[in-house]
């Protein structure tokens, strides 16, 4: 019944298929993957899955997915030179025009200029010091 508290096991279970849903996400998000994918990673259905992000992570699995996908691309633009390309590939992105699209919408400027902020704002830390 809506309103009710969950029981604690349920809690505890749901909390197991979060933990686990994430940590093959987090190992696993340079792969193709889909919802029935990660369901039998974490012992689950689908359904129960998508519940579990919703109540648990307050988000939607695809939209998690792409969390964790364009935090590891920020990281690389960050620290490196790889071309675009290269992340976009590393990260689970074939076309690199999707995932500067994706990018421009998670952080408001594309892949080459948030590189170009970074390396900026590495340098002015470095004189700071």
């Amino acid at each position: 019944m809506p309103g009710m508290p969950l029981r604690p096991l349920t809690v505890q279970e749901r909390r197991r298929i979060w933990d686990g849903a994430t940590a093959y996400i987090l190992a696993n998000y340079a792969d193709p993957l889909d919802v029935d994918e990660v369901a039998r990673a974490a012992l689950t259905s689908r359904r129960q899955l998508q519940r579990v992000f919703e109540e648990v992570g307050g988000t939607t699995f695809r939209s998690y997915v792409a969390r964790v996908r364009m935090h590891a691309a920020a990281r690389q633009l960050a620290a490196g030179s790889a071309p675009v390309r290269s992340i976009a590939d590393s990260v689970g992105y074939r076309q690199p025009a999707q995932f500067a699209k994706a990018f421009r919408r998670r952080y408001g400027v594309g892949p080459s200029e948030f590189r170009a902020r970074a390396a900026t704002a590495a340098g002015e830390r470095a004189l700071a010091a």
